[in-house]
């Protein structure tokens, strides 16, 4: 039976700029809302740690959340790590051991401090959902529990930097949206005269990350530290894990609530890389009376039953033609008591030169152009825009595809399908991109769920060995974790293509694959109409109170030089100007990328970005305007970046960056 704590709400108070002191004398700063009575009533501590700029970078979510969690006893403690925000001190990485024992000794101080219980929670998304995972896995005795959205337990294999093998072109994207969030300014009204010396030393020791990351081209201990996969008895504390299926990071659910060892329950909804209780596609449910039910049962000891609710809860998504922004998504919630898909049954389907289905020979050849997946969307949608993957048959056009007959009955596939092939490559280096694709009666094409190998990678991404040309391979690929309900008298189709832009950065010749067997195993749950679980509807407290200067836009659009068959997607996502009504700092953001491709040529292969970021308050006008590409030969990767500082326009920094780095069977 599920049991809610009745709070009654508890008059508050916020504190913009709370100090801690580390013990090297850095000092971070953090934003708190706590119980006014909290110094004579001690509450518990709930921690977000995070470089986004608390000040101007996650207000609008924070207003939702952190208010409506103190009114209910519990102090919201919202911290810029090192280097980023209103903190002192530099970032040289993302995840980095600093940055772990930075948040071992602010979880320590704040059991310390009079107001605190001395029990402590702590909770993030994307990266404050990786770090309170590897957090816990240190085991700091105050830290009791943890909830983790869109986060990953290998941060080689699925993260934003590699996927299979592949080099996500991501990689480059993530590495310039960091390359301007943390070389911003601190707000001169909380850190006073020192602000500007803050920012030009924030500026000199500034990293462009896709270089180092594209150091670690295979999974070496780089990539194992902050992977939990490593040791996965490390975290003891009772866990929560939420994601969305338009997310990047659906896969960490099912397998945390596979692999860990303490009380752990997780949730894939359809939501996009946001918190689920203002999240698109809906529907939407009450995270924060998920969450308050979390905290009552393991930072105050309440007995509301949250260890007896199901190990995994997953949105069942009602098959429809693809959206490329989507408001709502029909289907069901789905409930499985004990584990999360491993122990579904799985059925098995042959490709044929006849198609998907039954056994038969098969001799296709895969030797794709290389803009194939111009409909693939975004590796994760962040923004809200028209991100998520298109109708799919241009990119089946391109591809070598194995329908089904009509299915003779609904079909639900719930969990992570494999794909099997036995294979040969031309060329001592190439990669295969699958898509699992659901085809309307009107021939219409959505993507389910999809993967990719580099084949160098097929037996480890520790020791990738090049392939034999010629010589017959046995591989297999999972594709990501899906629940998508297919309609009876639809089809199902598997599209396999040798290259896939602008998701993955392509191999160094083009490669040609020849298929010699195949199957898909398909995980399937059938489920009935009525949902197995209902949550709360959505709450939140009143929403931040900003002036609009510049309206958000977002735009994404793909263009073909007829002149030199180049092909080009243009992406700007225009995050608007606003000023905060309560303390009066304006912020606003300008994201840009192009990849251009030509489909004959992997050298041709170009990816860029250019990101302006401002800030200020009053007369007082600050801007950074941050620059980077990567091009690539048959022997090299290389990396151009620029950074540019303005003070009231005039330039008071500028860096230029440049590298070549060896590729290394990618």
């Amino acid at each position: 039976m599920r049991m809610t704590q009745k709070n009654t709400l508890r008059e508050i108070e916020e504190l913009e700029d709370l100090g801690i002191t580390l013990s090297d004398g850095t000092r971070l700063s953090a934003r708190v809302w706590r119980p006014l009575d909290a110094g004579t009533d001690p509450v518990p501590a709930i921690l977000e740690y995070l470089p986004y700029r608390k000040r101007d970078g996650t207000c609008a979510r924070d207003a939702l959340s952190h208010p409506w969690m103190a009114k209910r006893g519990y102090a919201c403690i919202r911290v810029d790590i090192r280097g980023n925000g209103d903190s002192q001190g530099l970032m040289e990485d993302e995840y980095t051991q600093q940055e772990l024992d930075d948040a071992v000794e602010v979880i320590h101080w704040l059991a310390a401090q009079p107001w605190c219980s001395g029990t402590i929670g702590m909770m993030g998304i994307s990266w404050g959902g990786f770090n309170s995972l590897q957090v816990a896995a240190m085991q700091p005795e105050p830290l009791k529990s943890i909830i983790t959205l869109c986060s990953t337990v290998d941060r080689y294999a699925d993260d934003i930097h590699f996927k299979g093998g592949c080099l996500l072109n991501e990689n480059l994207g993530w590495g310039a949206t960091m390359w301007c969030f943390s070389s911003r300014a601190p707000d001169p009204a909380l850190v006073g005269d020192a602000w500007r010396e803050m920012w030009l030393e924030r500026l000199r020791a500034q990293p462009f990350l896709p270089e180092t990351w594209l150091q670690h081209q295979t999974r070496d201990a780089f990539w194992q530290h902050g992977s939990i996969c490593e040791d996965f008895s490390a975290v003891k504390t009772p866990t929560l894990a939420i994601s969305g299926w338009g997310d990047s990071y659906m896969n960490t659910v099912p397998h945390l609530v596979e692999n860990l060892d303490t009380v752990v329950k997780g949730i894939n909804g359809p939501w996009i890389h946001k918190y689920p209780h203002f999240a698109i596609p809906g529907p939407r449910i009450g995270f924060l009376q998920e969450a308050l039910r979390w905290w009552d049962r393991w930072l105050k000891g309440v007995e509301n039953g949250a260890e007896d609710d199901p190990d995994y809860r997953a949105y069942l998504m009602d098959g429809i033609a693809p959206e490329t922004k989507s408001l709502f998504r029909p289907g069901r919630w789905v409930a499985e008591a004990e584990g999360a898909t491993a122990h579904l049954p799985v059925t098995t389907l042959s490709l044929s030169d006849a198609g998907l289905g039954s056994d038969g020979p098969l001799s296709a050849r895969v030797c794709s152009p290389l803009h194939v997946g111009m409909d693939c969307g975004e590796y994760g949608s962040f923004w809200a825009g028209p991100e998520l993957p298109g109708d799919q048959r241009l990119d089946d056009a391109l591809s070598v595809c194995f329908d089904s007959a009509p299915l003779p009955q609904r079909t639900d596939i719930v969990g992570a399908p494999r794909l099997r092939l036995r294979l040969r490559a031309d060329k001592p280096q190439a990669q295969i991109a699958v898509r699992l694709n659901h085809v309307l009666p009107d021939g219409t094409s959505a993507r389910i769920t999809w993967g990719v190998l580099n084949l160098s990678h097929r037996d480890s991404h520790a020791t990738p060995e090049a392939l034999e040309p010629g010589r017959l391979y046995d591989i297999a690929l999972d594709l990501d974790h899906i629940a998508y309900r297919v309609p009876a008298g639809h089809r199902l189709r598997v599209a396999i293509s040798s290259s896939y832009w602008p998701m993955i950065w392509p191999a160094p010749e083009r490669a040609t694959l020849t298929l010699d067997s195949g199957a898909l195993d398909l995980p399937l749950r059938p489920s009935g109409e009525a949902d197995e679980w209902v949550f709360p509807p959505e709450d939140a407290d009143p929403p931040w109170q900003i002036r609009t200067l510049r309206e958000g836009t977002n735009t994404r659009r793909t263009e073909i030089d007829k002149a030199t068959g180049h092909v080009r997607l243009i992406i700007v996502d225009d995050a608007g100007l606003v000023e905060d009504m309560a303390h009066g700092a304006r912020s606003g953001t300008i994201a840009r990328e192009e990849w251009v491709i030509h489909p004959d040529d992997p050298t041709s292969a170009r990816g860029s970005c250019h990101w302006t970021a401002e800030t200020g308050r009053g007369d007082l006008s600050l801007r950074t305007e941050t620059r980077c590409e990567m091009w690539s030969d048959a022997e090299h990767f290389h990396l151009k970046a620029a950074i540019e500082a303005y003070e009231n326009d005039t330039k008071i920094y500028e860096n230029v960056k440049t590298s070549r780095i060896r590729r290394n069977m990618l």
